[in-house]
């Protein structure tokens, strides 16, 4: 029986509070690094005060402090007992960078990936929405970013590698590392990330340098598919693509698009992968071919890109094929909000944990604005901070 068709993904909406997990319990399981005297502030109720600061926009420790002062008392009391403790004032500078300095990063990674992925996952099974082409896989984005105000002991700077999940007005971070070493390890990152996921159902997408072989087998056998760019610093399968007889083949899909004062005009050719390609489990081989113009039809720039997909016909269109490698662009996206919104690269935070955890709240403030309906992450976070309780609300800590 042929796999059903790869269609494109369906962007749902639903009320966050109406399917929110429980992120004060994920929370619990963080780890504490700070000393065992004087707790009188329990680290899930620091990490659930610093989330919601961020949901409002707050980029720093200064300003998060700042913004928990504010919280109302009965906000901070019911939290608090929640979180296991007696009512407390609200937390200083000095414990809320203790304790997101200190923690082992990797485990507010794993509480956040969870929270994010189990309400995405609630959002789009509520949804009404169907295509009638068949249900989707979902699209699974890998990329790296260099946080630059940040440093290693050994004076490299700090490199976060990032799987985000779902369509894209809805996408989330479902996890996070941090890659040991130059950005060339990246790769050997990715695969360690990808690991700890159940791939089944989804396609994998990611920028040229990890269209590796060890990649694509990893991916294969955790039950996924990919779709990846090759360019020529992967030679001889650049060589052997650029062989085939693009000249003569049909062009399978055409789209054209508006925006910025430019028209671009995207196009698809699909071919079966030969039999003696160096690269694993290919199924199918494509060249996109993107043209871009002003509004009067002037050449701006042309640029063409060879890929291979695990996917195989019944699967997966040449549209869908296209859809995959424009949307890659969606972690691209998440990447500028973090750094304009944010101001990640300018931020000061280079202690210990604190580069990445303060990410990761980044990650879950973006990730649970989507889910919540909004889609403008700077326009949403005004919204949120009208209220001192909304940013509560939004991640589901409130009673």
């Amino acid at each position: 029986m042929a796999a059903e068709p790869v269609t494109a993904e369906p962007v749902i909406r639903v009320p966050l509070g109406e399917a929110c997990g429980d992120l004060l319990k994920l929370f619990k399981g963080v780890t504490d690094g700070r000393s065992d005297q004087g707790r009188d502030h329990p680290v899930a109720a620091v990490l659930a005060l610093a989330a919601a600061a961020t949901v409002a926009g707050m980029t720093g420790y200064r300003a998060i402090t700042g913004w928990i002062a504010d919280v109302p008392a009965e906000v901070l009391a019911d939290l608090y007992m929640r979180a296991g403790a007696a009512p407390a004032p609200a937390p200083g500078m000095t414990t809320i960078w203790r304790v997101l300095t200190d923690t082992d990063a990797d485990t507010p990674d794993a509480a956040i990936g969870t929270w994010l992925t189990t309400n995405l996952s609630t959002c789009m099974n509520a949804g009404d929405e169907t295509d009638q082409e068949g249900t989707p896989l979902a699209h699974l984005r890998l990329d790296g970013k260099t946080v630059r105000g940040a440093k290693n002991d050994n004076g490299t700077q700090r490199h976060l590698l990032a799987v985000m999940l779902g369509p894209p007005d809805t996408a989330v971070v479902a996890a996070q590392a941090e890659v040991d070493g130059a950005k060339p390890r990246e790769t050997i990152t990715a695969r360690e990330l990808l690991k700890r996921l159940d791939l089944t159902g989804t396609v994998t997408t990611a920028d040229a340098l990890h269209t590796v072989k060890a990649t694509a087998k990893v991916i294969h056998a955790r039950g996924g598919h990919y779709v990846l760019p090759v360019k020529e610093n992967r030679s001889k399968l650049f060589d052997a693509l650029d062989a085939l007889p693009w000249r003569d083949t049909e062009i399978a899909h055409t789209s054209t698009g508006k925006g910025h004062g430019r028209i671009t005009t995207r196009t698809i050719q699909v071919l079966p992968a030969p039999d003696d390609l160096p690269f694993p489990h290919v199924s199918q081989v494509f060249l996109i071919e993107r043209y871009v113009t002003d509004l009067h039809g002037k050449p701006i720039s042309a640029v063409a890109q060879l890929g291979v997909t695990s996917l195989n016909p019944d699967q997966a269109t040449p549209t869908h094929l296209a859809g995959y490698v424009q949307a890659q662009w969606g972690i691209e996206v998440l990447h500028r909000i973090r750094d304009t919104l944010y101001r990640e690269d300018r931020s000061r935070t280079r202690t210990r944990s604190g580069p990445r955890v303060m990410a990761s709240l980044r990650n879950l403030a973006i990730g649970a604005l989507r889910l919540a309906g909004r889609t403008d992450i700077t326009e949403a976070t005004r919204w949120a901070c009208r209220y001192m309780t909304r940013p509560f609300t939004i991640l589901g800590l409130t009673t």
